[in-house]
């Protein structure tokens, strides 16, 4: 909050300190910082404090003047906001088109909602998921906070209208508590719908982003604003109020940290509760600081922390586009690129606040307007210093992290070819599985000539004429251009290459056994109705780490009663279950939980005869992965559609092909298939 334009408002440094705060926690959850999984609740807390403010403000002028001077608060709200966030709009639009035309259609609708204030229901209807990290994320997907504040900007006063209106005939005091009262009633009513409309196990994003279900934490800083009003905290309190203040700020300070600490996205209790804890606990940290007695608010107020927070609005406004659409869409983390990023996010946000934000909340597009209307006006060298300054810090930025940083498109990477594998040396080292969560699209196809496949020396083929793949987001790699550019390096090449005449895909990112995702029917159900339809053949399933999340999270469906229902469908013909990986060591997708999966793909595995596992967990490299720990680069892929082509065939081989291999080979494959279901 910087310091206010008027002179009968109160500035409060500490309150900027808390501002500060919160911003580098998004950031940290922005680029991943392993500490910081819980990052997303700073949105939380610039929620409660704007609550507050807006309230306290409203409700100064009120007591002032008698109205609430909506007009000139809204005037006061739109030069703050909305200047910084045209530029920003523009700059992301500039740098899409010229940068990453592909996302330009997605982009349109995305512009339009942040232009009305209205992203966060925009994605909601899009089912477009804010914890969806395996898809490609939207530049402008963190716009949604920002319409749930502006949201509260125009319907609270009208609230307060009535407030005021239904309590005239009280004093100040009953009023005062009756406002408050009310007000924590629909902060109660928003925090039951949150708990009400979650499911877990199901995407969160309706309960994430919406108005109704995030007020609370605004009316929860609005109700302290009612109760405690800034401009009636004492200089002069007691030393035990003084001690009370600064204890109870501290210990939310705390509490704040604890949820940063110790959980992320996927947590439960966020949406039980959790979110409601941080609430109460900022508003305990904001009554702290605005008290002029107390020494939390001087502890908060320090230069630096200041500085941040008076630009905070930018630094939240420009990290994440900038985080985007400078990180590789295939590559590996960089410690280099993450603090380029933030570090640039900061230098961009310094710019707005010097170019844009400050001198806009200054008056300056009157002044502007006017020198446009007077014919005399020729822009000064001041104003062409000032405007050339800012296009070459934006450039320099822009150059210098499109040089550190490219945004290097899927399949950018050149494959390795990787090694031969012979069935005398090398039929026991095909293995491993990894299934992942996430992008959307389904491929749906039939039967596809292919290209030569990348290596040819591999000297099995399948019994499998015929193959139906089931898998989610990192199977759209195995048959994507992008990723994959050579033809011959995708899985229906691959496939070919071991026998398949006839292969079939159903792959969807974020797809599962159990849940649906976009109102597109589960793993389940396709299998079923290809059944329905007359299939029959091989089943090469790449599934489980999805199932795998939506247990952690809390589905009532198990492990093992996902892979029996799969197994039901099947009845008996052949199927190869890919098993899975992961880099992450917290939440849902956690490599915990997928070892799990792949304990349990075991188990299943003794039970069916007509089943096996290809181990992929056990070949799948460190290098192999993006940064997001589940998916693969160009490289990853072309060995994961490889080596899965390839253990189908250890897996269900072609008799004429086992007998011309070497008898050692013979009696080594022989041997594999009777120890074990796992190709490995």
């Amino acid at each position: 909050m910087p310091k206010p334009v008027g002179g009968n408002q109160r500035y409060v440094a500490g309150l900027d300190g808390l501002r500060a705060l919160a911003v580098l926690a998004v950031i940290a959850y922005h680029v991943d910082i392993g500490w910081a999984q819980g990052g997303l609740l700073g949105v939380g807390i610039f929620f409660t404090l704007s609550g507050y403010l807006i309230t306290d403000l409203l409700l100064a002028h009120q007591a002032a003047t008698g109205a609430l001077g909506l007009v000139r608060f809204w005037q006061r709200r739109a030069r703050r906001l909305l200047p910084a966030l045209f530029v920003m709009l523009a700059v992301v639009a500039v740098w899409v088109a010229l940068l990453r035309s592909s996302q330009l259609p997605a982009l349109r609708g995305a512009m339009a909602a942040a232009v009305g204030y209205v992203s966060n229901w925009w994605l909601i209807a899009q089912n477009s998921s804010y914890f969806a990290r395996f898809a490609p994320p939207t530049p402008l997907g963190h716009l949604w906070s920002l319409a749930v504040e502006e949201q509260f900007y125009l319907l609270w006063p009208w609230l307060i209208l009535v407030g005021l209106y239904l309590t005239r005939r009280l004093g100040d005091e009953p009023r005062r508590r009756w406002l408050a009262g009310g007000t924590l009633a629909l902060a109660a009513a928003s925090a039951g719908l949150m708990v009400a409309l979650y499911h877990p196990g199901y995407d969160p994003t309706r309960v994430y982003d919406g108005t109704d279900t995030r007020a609370f934490a605004l009316l929860i800083g609005a109700a302290l604003a009612i109760a405690r009003p800034s401009r009636q905290m004492a200089a002069d309190a007691s030393r035990r109020s003084r001690l009370a203040l600064d204890g109870a700020g501290t210990a939310g300070l705390i509490v704040i940290a604890l949820l940063i600490w110790r959980t992320s996205q996927y947590s439960p209790f966020l949406y039980r509760g959790g979110m409601v804890l941080l609430s109460v606990a900022t508003a305990a940290v904001v009554l702290a600081v605005v008290s002029p007695a107390c020494r939390l608010g001087r502890l908060l107020g320090v230069a630096p922390l200041r500085w941040l927070g008076v630009r905070s609005y930018g630094i939240y406004l420009w990290h994440y586009p900038i985080i985007v659409l400078t990180t590789p869409a295939s590559g590996q983390e960089s410690l280099l690129r993450g603090a380029l990023q933030v570090g640039a996010s900061i230098v961009v946000a310094a710019l707005s606040w010097r170019l844009i934000e400050e001198p806009v909340r200054h008056g300056a597009l009157g002044r502007w307007l006017a020198r446009l209307r007077s014919a005399a006006w020729r822009p000064s060298r001041k104003d062409l210093a000032a405007a050339g300054a800012g296009l070459w810090a934006l450039g320099l930025v822009a150059g210098a992290l499109a040089g550190v940083l490219p945004a290097t498109a899927p399949g950018s990477s050149q494959p390795a070819s990787g090694s031969t594998i012979s069935a005398s040396g090398s039929a026991a080292a095909v293995g491993a599985g990894q299934a992942a969560s996430g992008a959307t699209g389904r491929t749906t196809a039939a039967r596809r000539d292919s290209a030569p496949a990348a290596d040819p020396a591999f000297p099995l083929k399948t019994s499998c004429t015929s193959v139906a793949h089931f898998g989610d987001s990192t199977s759209d790699g195995l048959v994507s251009a992008a990723y994959l550019p050579n033809p011959a390096q995708r899985i229906n090449a691959q496939y070919a290459d071991v026998g398949v005449r006839r292969t079939r895909f159903e792959i969807q990112g974020g797809t599962s056994i159990v849940e649906t995702i976009l109102n597109e029917p589960n793993a389940y159900t396709l299998a079923r109705d290809l059944v329905r339809h007359g299939y029959r053949g091989c089943w090469v399933l790449a599934l489980g780490t999805n199932d795998t999340a939506d247990v952690a999270v809390g589905s009532n469906v198990g492990l093992a009663t996902r892979i029996t229902r799969m197994m039901s469908v099947i009845r008996g013909e052949p199927v190869l279950w890919v098993n899975v990986k992961s880099l992450l060591a917290v939440g849902p997708y956690a490599e915990r939980n997928m070892q799990a999966w792949n304990r349990t793909l075991l188990r299943a595995c003794r039970r069916y005869p007509n089943m096996r596992v290809f181990d992929w967990a056990a070949l799948a490299r460190r290098q192999w992965f993006i940064p997001d720990g589940i998916h693969y680069t160009s490289e990853g892929y072309a060995q994961r559609s490889r080596l899965i082509a390839e253990a189908l065939a250890l897996a269900f081989p072609r008799p004429a092909s086992v007998a011309a291999l070497p008898s050692l080979a013979q009696r080594l494959l022989a041997a594999q298939q009777r120890a074990s279901c796992v190709v490995s």
